[in-house]
């Protein structure tokens, strides 16, 4: 698209009035880890596309989005750890024979399990440069060139 290409035309909506505070809340709740489509869903908030079409318009809003979703991400993060290290519910005791003894309870495990798997996918997703599981063989930097590797057989 040319710099002199018309802009698109953004259509007044009832939302104009309180997009500030709009603005603010959504990266809040960003920031926090919950997604833009759900947060969207509230009645007293515009669409999801609504709100990107304002960080487009707004460099400045579309950067306090973006830093806003890199700390959410790193709280869902968090949220893994955290799930992963509550072992307060990882056994339940059951009543045998030889009286009451503590025994694992698997459905709380697999549970917290796929709790912890479905975050870290769609960081991978989300974030895939942090959270991915690519790994880039660079000489350091984002910017340098894949390392080549060559073989060189000589006879002598």
């Amino acid at each position: 698209m040319s710099d002199d290409a018309p802009k698109k035309q953004r259509r007044a909506s009832r939302f104009d009035a309180d997009r500030s505070r709009i603005m603010q809340e959504v990266c809040e709740r960003l920031s926090k880890g919950e997604p833009l489509t759900h947060i969207c869903r509230a009645d007293d908030f515009p669409c999801d596309d609504t709100i990107r079409d304002w960080a487009e318009d707004d460099a400045d809003f579309g950067r306090d989005i973006a830093r806003a979703r890199e700390a959410g991400f790193d709280a869902i993060a968090l949220d893994c750890l955290y799930i992963a290290d509550d072992n307060g519910k990882d056994t339940r005791i059951i009543e045998g024979e030889s009286g009451p003894r503590e025994a694992p309870d698997h459905d709380w495990i697999s549970r917290a399990k796929l709790r912890v798997d479905t975050r870290l996918k769609l960081l991978a997703k989300w974030d895939p440069k942090r959270y991915g599981d690519k790994v880039a063989l660079t000489g350091g930097s984002d910017t340098d060139a894949p390392i080549k590797s060559e073989l060189v057989i000589k006879f002598v």
